[in-house]
């Protein structure tokens, strides 16, 4: 650490799925010596699946940061689309020392260009449009290459943020506050990935992702187009 606080920034936008960014803030906000930042495009209130996260910063505003935080959302690949917003999130990505999503996050890092070579995590529905970014698609539940350091699917965020503290501030600082938190999990099902879920139930998450693959899928071509970097 140095004298001038860890800067991290949460870029965040309307329709994000709040956990990808609830979850890891919980954890990352309790840094020492850190500032944390929740910057959206314009600034103000901005709503999510259910909850308003109010008094953002203007990320334009924002001049630098340590660590940049993409949270995914069901409209991650429209967000991806946003110039303005993508402009800002490369600005800042490209001078942190970390960049970093959750979720469909990792696509709005894509369509920055700022995975290009990199092994990237997304949530394993949506996983497989990496590749439209120059990005290599890893299953795990946390990936890090070199600065770049991507979580899988919502929940895996507080996993993330763990990996993350452990990296800035060491595994002991990491792990009090996991402590601190009660990070125990004990889920009462095994079916929180697609290899381990009954069959039935992955159909049935499936047949739910279903009505949305055309749509995200012309939305991410849309932006990996962009960048010169259709790779399907």
């Amino acid at each position: 650490m140095t004298d001038q606080p860890f800067c991290i920034v949460f870029a965040i936008y309307p329709g994000m799925t709040q956990l990808d960014f609830t979850g890891p803030h919980q954890f990352l906000s309790r840094l020492p010596e850190s500032e944390v930042v929740i910057a959206s495009a314009a600034g103000g209130d901005v709503p999510s699946e259910g909850l308003t996260f109010a008094h953002t910063t203007r990320l334009a505003d924002v001049d630098r940061c340590d660590l940049i935080c993409l949270p995914g959302g069901v409209n991650a690949t429209e967000v991806a689309l946003d110039a303005d917003f993508v402009g800002e999130v490369r600005r800042l990505g490209e001078d942190a020392r970390y960049v970093t999503s959750v979720c469909t996050g990792s696509l709005i890092l894509g369509a920055a260009g700022l995975l290009k070579g990199r092994r990237a995590a997304c949530h394993w529905g949506w996983r497989h449009l990496l590749p439209l970014f120059g990005a290599i698609p890893d299953d795990a539940r946390v990936v890090r290459d070199g600065p770049v350091i991507t979580g899988g699917g919502v929940t895996a965020g507080i996993d993330f943020a763990l990996t993350v503290l452990a990296e800035i501030a060491g595994p002991e600082t990491a792990q009090t506050i996991q402590l601190g938190l009660e990070y125990a999990p004990e889920p009462p099902f095994d079916a929180g990935r697609p290899d381990t879920a009954p069959p039935a139930v992955l159909v049935a998450c499936q047949a739910r992702f279903g009505g949305m693959m055309a749509r995200r899928k012309a939305e991410a071509r849309k932006a990996a187009e962009r960048l010169g970097l259709d790779q399907e």
